[in-house]
This record gives C-alpha cells, structure tokens and sequence, in this order.
C-alpha cells in the first residue's frame, strides 16, 4: 500500500481511476497527496498563481485533482489572467470546460500562471513572476500555458487545463516532456475563458500519456449554446485509440525541417524510423504558404486581441486608475495594468486594424490564411496527418531571448494548426542536450480521434518516457 501511495505524484489519470475504482485508493488521500506535492513544488516551481479546492459533484473523475490556466473562470477564485490590470477581479461565473470536469467529479486545486493574457512562448511575460521548468530551473517552461504544462510535468497534478492560440499548450508540453493536445476548434466551448484570438483560441488537455489526453477531452467537448463557434460532433476518442495505423500516410512539409537544428533532426528521425516500425508511409511535401505563418499570424491575432482587449478600460472590472477625465482613466488603467508585451500586441493589432492600413495588413492576412488553409486541405486529402517537430529547439534559459521577432519564431511550427483550425498534439519524442522536445501530430479539423489514434501508437513504439523528479529541490 505505501508503495503504490508513493506512485502517486507519478499515475495517470486512468491508472488513479482505477486504483480508485479498486479501492486501492481512498479518493480522498489521493487529494491529499497532490495538495502536499502541490505545496512542495511550487515553491521552486512557481506555477500556480493561486491555490484552491474546489469540488462540486460525483462521477467517474472523482478524486482526481487538476489546475486550471488562470486565463479561464471559475467561481470561488480570481481570475487574473496574469496581468495587473486583473489583480484582483474574483470570477463571477465558471467557464464551461471547467464546470464538465467539476461535475464528473474532479478537483480544482489551483490556478496556473501563464504570460499576460496568454500573449507569450515562455511564462516569463507574467505581471506577477516566472514559472521554472521542472527539468531545469534555469529554462522557462514555455507558454503561454506554462504553468499548467510545469505543475503536470512536476507531478503536482495529474493533469492541466491549457488554451492555445498558436501554440501554447503543445510549446510548453514540448518543452516539458509532457502530452498537449490541442482540440479542433469548435469541440471545446470557449465560454469562460478570457478572450484573445477568437478565431484561433481553444481550450485543450496537459497530460501525463495521450490516453489521458483523449479521455480528459472526452468529458469536455460538445455543443455549448454559450458559445456560437462550438459544434455537436461525435468523437470516438477512445474507442479506435489503440487500433492499428498500419498503411496510413503521412506527410512531413520540407518547411518543417529545412535548416532544423541537427541535434533536433537527429531526434525526429529516430521519431520516423518508430513510424516505420508501425507500417507507416512517410513522404516529405512543400507547402509553400506555410513560410508566411507567423507573419499571419502576427498580423491577424493582435487585431484581434486589441478588440477584445478594449473592454478593460477601468469603468467596468478589474483595475481602475482614477483621473480628472474619462480618458485619463482610460489611459492611466491602460498603462499601469497592461504589460509591455500586451501593450507591443494592442499597439500591432490596431496599427493593422486603422482605416490606412486594413487592406494592407489585415486584409491580406486573411487572404493569406485562406491560402495556408486550402494548401493544407489539399495534403490532408491525400495524407492522414502531417509530422514535424513540435518546436524548433528546447527550452531556453530565463532573459535568454529578448529580440521580440526572435521570441515569436518560437511558434513557427505550431501557428499553422491554430490558422486552420485543426487538431493538434504534442509528444515527447526525446532528448536534446538532456532536455526533453516533442513531436507535432496535425490533422484534418474534427479528425480528432486519429489523431490521437496515431499518437497513441507512435507513444507505445517509442516506450515509457521519464518524468523529471523534482524531489531533491
């Protein structure tokens, strides 16, 4: 009995279910355990903004803790979404995503950090402080759903809610050994979580393994009249998800690794060579408009964000600066909550969105996305998924990157799933410089289920994957 309690910190969901379901464990003392381990590694760590225990109901996840990305609601807690501006606003509401677990069940034990208001690859664009990555305190975890991927990956709980916009669950997961999987968008209702990019922002998993991935996201997806964008599909996220993949095809774009880092292609190719041992086709294809994603994206998301972000002005939530006018309020909120990076993205996105300009920039931009999503369908109707490495390096060091163009080339592989819309997972495939980087699996939008499918077999191919410790710090 005090062995497997001492496995704890490092069982999957499933694996916790069951013991529960046994009772080989008491549901309860499961709590316990990642409240204790919770309280231990965040000390070092840094990855919750804010600790809490929430439950609400009975069913299948019953004992089994989780964090929530401090960028989605929930009632009983604050909800700040890293920034000043949002310091002190308690949720008055729970977002959707979050109520489906808590009514299964499950157990929110805090709030994760993450760059302000989700704009950022590193964690380290916080109002309030870095989140460390459990595989070396001296790298930034990634993000913006940084502290959700190091509290997983930490062993503080056995799995995170995230939000990806281009990116920022897979990055984070890439760099901290662990499973992000980013749903199509559409499956996961977006209500509650702050808004960034609407048109690309999805709320997804951090887990342990891909089964967690897919069984986690089953509880959560579906129709949600709270939000228009989301649709009723049925989804077989477990049912096909060990069924063989032998025969299917897949394409590698040669955008994808053309000038890659040699320690990084060394490890993708090993990742092709277990695809081999599956029966699986492999061809690399050029899909040219893939070179103009960032710059799309960089375009198209802080236009976006500069709408959504206009509502925190002082008068209705959150922050409020007072001044002898209503536009001085404006202004001195404005200026005192927002953080530079958010203030760099709200400047970008209403430069792009002026009467001068819109044709210029966002207009083409989206033209341009219509363009990357046409290409792309066009492989997917010949090819099953499309393979590449997660992110172009591991994890780099605290203040390593300061040059901005630098820090937004971090998501140049994972823009692209988040333009068009398309499921998206990241899995450990191995180890550079004894830091852990992952494998990117795309799909078809609402080919979900294979595309866990194929990151289920490739993860059983490659064998059990090390979690870092952490317990000597």
């Amino acid at each position: 009995m005090e062995g497997v309690f001492d496995l704890i910190s490092k069982m999957s969901v499933e694996d916790l279910m069951e013991a529960i379901k046994k009772g080989d464990l008491k549901a309860s003392e499961v709590v316990e355990h990642f409240k204790i381990r919770s309280e231990k590694m965040n000390e070092t760590l840094k990855a919750y903004i804010s600790k809490c225990e929430i439950k609400k109901g009975e069913g299948p996840l019953s004992g089994i803790p989780f964090a929530v990305k401090d960028n989605m609601q929930l009632e009983g807690t604050k909800t700040t979404c890293a920034s000043k501006i949002l310091e002190n606003y308690g949720s008055t509401y729970t977002a959707t995503a979050v109520e489906k677990l808590l009514k299964n069940g499950a157990v929110v034990l805090g709030k994760t950090n993450l760059d302000e208001f989700a704009m950022g690859s590193s964690t380290e664009y916080s109002a309030f402080f870095s989140t460390k990555n459990p595989w070396d305190l001296e790298r930034v975890p990634g993000g913006s759903s940084g502290g959700s991927a190091a509290a997983v990956a930490g062993g503080m709980v056995p799995f995170a809610l995230g939000s990806d916009t281009g990116g920022s669950i897979r990055q984070p997961a890439s760099f901290c050994g662990i499973v992000g999987y980013k749903p199509s968008y559409g499956l996961v209702s977006r209500y509650g979580l702050a808004a960034f990019a609407s048109s690309m922002d999805q709320i997804g998993p951090l887990t342990k393994n891909v089964r967690d991935a897919a069984l986690i996201t089953s509880f959560i997806v579906g129709r949600d009249e709270k939000d228009a964008t989301t649709v009723e599909k049925k989804m077989e996220f477990l049912e096909k998800i060990e069924e063989s993949v032998e025969g299917m095809k897949m394409a590698i774009p040669k955008e994808f690794v053309k000038g890659l880092n040699p320690k990084v292609r060394a490890v993708f190719n090993e990742a092709m060579r277990n695809f081999e041992k599956l029966g699986v086709q492999m061809q690399e294809v050029s899909i040219p408009s893939l070179k103009y994603s960032v710059a799309v994206y960089y375009v198209i998301a802080p236009a976006e964000a500069s709408s959504n972000l206009s509502r925190y002005d002082g008068i209705r939530y959150g922050l409020r600066v007072d001044n002898e006018t209503i536009d001085g309020i404006y202004n001195e909120t404005r200026d005192q909550g927002f953080g530079k990076e958010v203030k760099r993205r709200i400047m970008l996105g209403t430069f792009t969105l002026s009467a001068t300009y819109y044709d210029a920039y966002f207009d083409k931009a989206q033209r341009v996305r219509a363009m990357i999503k046409e290409e792309m369908n066009k492989i997917f109707s010949s090819y099953d998924a499309i393979l590449g490495p997660t992110t172009p390096s591991v994890a780099f060091k605290h203040g390593e990157i300061s040059n901005p163009l630098d820090y937004y080339l971090q998501d140049i592989y994972t823009i692209p799933a988040n333009l068009v819309g398309s499921p998206a997972i990241s899995v450990p495939m191995g180890f550079v410089d004894e830091m852990p980087i992952g494998l990117q699996i795309i799909g078809r939008r609402f080919d979900d289920a294979k595309v866990l499918q194929i990151a289920r077999n490739y993860e059983k191919v490659r064998g059990e994957f090390p979690m870092p410790s952490g317990d000597e710090r």
